[in-house]
This record gives structure tokens, C-alpha cells and sequence, in this order.
């Protein structure tokens, strides 16, 4: 295989993995925290308990929409470094290369 063979195919199984992972436990919560830190923003703007104005309702939302985008960049970018840094050490193990590290002295 190429060098880079194994290294796009981690980071392909990687970010598919980490969408599956957003589909299945990131997109509730990074809604419901998200709209938990609206809430809290929004009665702290106009105070608790809030009334169902438009200003109020536009926080909430923008930021549960905030929530599920944060969410799924942080699966996503996570399952892709992980694949993509399996994917290296992967394809350095079947080249047979040994990786050196060599000290330098001053």
C-alpha cells in the first residue's frame, strides 16, 4: 500500500465513526445543555421566570443551535484525529520502518 493509504482510510473510519457517535449520544445532549446555558443567559437578560417573547426564544434556540454544532465538531474532530493517528501508526508497523528519535546534544 502507499504511505498515505492508511493514513486517509483512519482518518475516513475515524469521521465516519465520530458522526455515527454524533448521531447516537451528541446531538440530545448538545441540545439540552445548550438550551440550559440559553435559559440561563436569557434570565439573566430579563429575568426568571421568563416570558415567551421572541428575544428570549431567539436565545434559546440560537444557542441549543450552538450546543449541537459544538457537539459534533468536538465528536467529529476527536474520532478523526484518533483514526488518522491509528491509521500512522498503523501503516509505519506494516512498512517495517523503525521511527528514530535522535537526541540532540549542545
Amino acid at each position: 500500500m502507499k504511505t498515505n493509504t492508511m493514513k486517509k482510510m483512519g482518518l475516513y473510519i475515524g469521521a465516519g465513526a465520530g458522526l455515527m457517535a454524533f448521531a447516537i449520544a451528541g446531538l440530545l445532549p448538545g441540545s439540552v445543555i445548550g438550551g440550559m446555558i440559553g435559559i440561563n443567559i436569557a434570565g439573566g437578560l430579563f429575568g426568571l421566570p421568563l416570558e415567551a417573547t421572541i428575544l428570549s426564544r431567539l436565545i434559546v434556540g440560537a444557542s441549543m443551535i450552538l450546543g449541537v454544532c459544538l457537539a459534533g465538531v468536538l465528536l467529529v474532530t476527536g474520532a478523526s484525529s484518533l483514526g488518522w493517528l491509528l491509521g500512522n501508526l498503523a501503516d509505519t508497523v506494516m512498512s517495517g520502518r523503525a521511527v528514530a528519535v535522535e537526541a540532540k546534544s549542545r
